[in-house]
């Protein structure tokens, strides 16, 4: 048996990294590794790094196996496994030292496999496969479940909970449940004839993920528009945002059709571009209907023409961004926060939308029914922000909650006898001062009957080029945002006590920054934490900043969007946001926070 290193971390705290080849199968073992860790109690994150091609390109998944609940990345690797020769040399790399590499030694890899402080275990996994099992696609997929065995075997898994994940996989096709424990026994049996197991990188159970599941974003997001009421989605497809329609559909094929007729009572329209498809959604949400789109940076950027007239003409909508790497196609499968700007600005001319910024998927689902009722009330686009950190990873999640209370809120909205008590309907006319006027349904009566256009129009509907007419209908267009501000969610503080210095973030960074937080704390290093969920920025926001002279403006792009939004639309002096941005394409880890916390004090730029 190899010598082993002490580890670097220890019991429920370590990061298992897969490397493997797209198109093998390996996120089927990837996930079952995950899953039993989290059913044996112990808080997991699963992060997903994949190429946008279909086959062949390396692709890794991340574990972090974290019995304090973490729930962003660390920034190390304890054990890596290697299944793509490929990238040997690179994987290797980047093991943290006293960490673990587990490779197919089916073939010797000596050149590629030196590292003193890296204790490397080989297991003929490819060999083991073709002795066991017939046919070529057989033992490639065999061979992912095979080294979940294996590491079943190193870090102390629970086999009987693995059979009960297959059996919940597999319920229909028993013979693959034993397929699969066949292979995962061969690879157990191994691994505890030739490693000493467990490893001291392992997992013993825990009981703190009860009242907890795992979710990705845009499951969240479609389950929350089901909560919310909608009835159209209409979309073109675009990574990695397809996946939240995909779940909406799923969703309303089993919620939304009559049980004695069997008529769905939703409508999905893949449209043949993203023009088409926001277009669809007007159109829908003008007939009263609640009508969203999922997209990301390029479909925005194409929706910008139509952006501008739901927000002129006062249609609700609701966009979906799951922001990915830009510009232009970017990195379509990696993960950023670059679309702050074009989305609060959307369209030519002076337009200013409300966003919603979702920290996790529970906040996906509860931001999605809030998106819907803001849309409707404010009478506008209404975005959430997510990003595909979020959208298309596995979170741990708490148990969702409603209030079968909840009822929508469908804004200012004259029915029919409400409009035989009026003289005469006017559509555009701010009545309460808040600056949002009231609106009807097409066929709701002759009475409310009006033009609904995007060119210049008055308080009435009727067109106009006449300039004060054209200014009064877009100052009230400005009260509404200002109205706006105090309807968002409100932003999340936390009160380190005492000190001058915050750090400011949105969206994903969250978990990343709450633990560099924690780890600065230990050091001496206190900030106080304000994670803004919506804009226009309220009172709270203004405030907050006001309170600190120096804060640290944590987001995942290039240019510090959210740093200049801050800028834009508060009183904020600029001299105080000092930014740290992550624009890897990778998630952000909390390390990364503290070494640039770290960073500007020892430059003096804070107390």
């Amino acid at each position: 048996m190899p010598e082993l290193n002490p580890s670097p971390s220890g019991v429920n705290d370590f990061v298992i990294k897969f490397a493997n080849v797209n198109g093998t199968g390996s996120a089927s073992a990837n996930s079952l590794i995950m899953k039993s860790i989290f059913r044996m109690g112990v808080p997991v994150v699963g992060k997903n790094f994949f190429p946008s091609n279909i086959q062949g390109l390396p692709t890794w998944y991340e574990i972090r196996v974290t019995g304090e609940g973490w729930i962003a990345r660390s920034g190390r690797v304890d054990l890596m496994v290697a299944m793509n020769a490929e990238t040997y040399a690179r994987d290797i790399a980047e093991v943290s030292p006293g960490g673990y590499l587990l490779f197919d030694s089916s073939w010797p890899r000596p050149a590629l496999l030196t590292r003193a402080d890296v204790t490397v275990l080989g297991v003929p996994l490819s060999q083991l496969c073709s002795e066991h099992f017939e046919g070529a696609r057989a033992r490639i997929l065999m061979k992912n479940i095979m080294y979940a065995g294996v590491l079943a075997a190193l870090l102390g898994l629970d086999l009987e909970v693995m059979r009960g994940l297959l059996g919940e996989s597999y319920a229909k096709k028993p013979a693959l449940v034993e397929a699969n424990m066949k292979a995962i026994g061969i690879g157990y049996d191994y691994a505890q004839a030739h490693v000493s197991c467990p490893l001291p990188v392992r997992v013993e159970r825990l009981d703190r993920t009860r009242g907890h599941f795992m979710m990705d974003g845009n499951t969240a997001a479609a389950l929350g528009c089901v909560y919310a009421g909608a009835t159209v989605g209409a979309w073109y497809p675009i990574t990695p945002s397809t996946s939240l329609m995909d779940a909406f559909r799923a969703f309303c094929s089993k919620l939304r059709v009559d049980p004695e007729t069997g008529r769905h009572n939703y409508l999905v329209i893949q449209a043949e571009d993203e023009l088409a498809a926001i277009g669809a959604v007007i159109g829908a949400s003008w007939n009263g209907a609640r009508a969203f789109t999922p997209t990301s940076g390029p479909g925005i950027s194409l929706m910008n023409e139509f952006i501008g007239l739901a927000y002129y003409a006062e249609i609700p909508a609701v966009l979906f961004d799951v922001q990915r790497v830009g510009p232009s196609t970017g990195m379509p499968t990696r993960t950023q926060q670059c679309d702050l700007l074009s989305c609060a600005y959307a369209s030519h001319g002076d337009t200013r939308h409300v966003l919603l910024f979702p920290a996790d998927p529970e906040e996906c689902f509860h931001m999605a029914v809030q998106a819907f009722d803001l849309a409707e009330r404010l009478q506008t686009p209404v975005f959430v922000l997510l990003d595909l950190d979020i959208g298309m990873n596995d979170w741990m999640v708490p148990d969702l909650e409603w209030d079968d209370a909840w009822r929508p809120d469908r804004g200012k909205v004259l029915s029919a006898d409400m409009l035989q008590k009026i003289e005469r309907f006017h559509r555009y006319v701010d009545v309460d001062g808040d600056g949002i006027a009231w609106r009807t349904i097409p066929g709701v009566g002759e009475k409310g009957a009006y033009f609904t256009r995007g060119s210049g129009h008055n308080q009435f509907g009727a067109y106009t080029e006449d300039s004060a007419e054209y200014q009064q209908v877009m100052e009230r267009l400005s009260r509404k945002f200002r109205t706006a501000a105090g309807l968002v969610p409100k932003p999340v503080i936390a009160d380190a006590g005492g000190t001058r210095n915050a750090i400011v973030s949105l969206g994903s960074c969250d978990g990343a920054v709450r633990e560099a937080l924690s780890l600065l704390a230990r050091t001496g290093v206190r900030l106080d934490y304000m994670r803004v969920r919506g804009f226009p920025f309220g009172d709270e926001v203004e405030a907050f900043l006001a309170a600190h002279d120096t804060i640290f403006v944590v987001e995942q792009n290039r240019d510090a969007q959210l740093r200049s939004l801050l800028t834009l639309e508060t009183a904020v002096e600029k001299r105080k946001l000092r930014p740290i941005l992550h624009y890897s394409g990778f998630p952000v880890s909390s390390d990364f926070i503290v070494a640039g916390v770290n960073a500007a004090l020892a430059r003096g730029e804070a107390a």
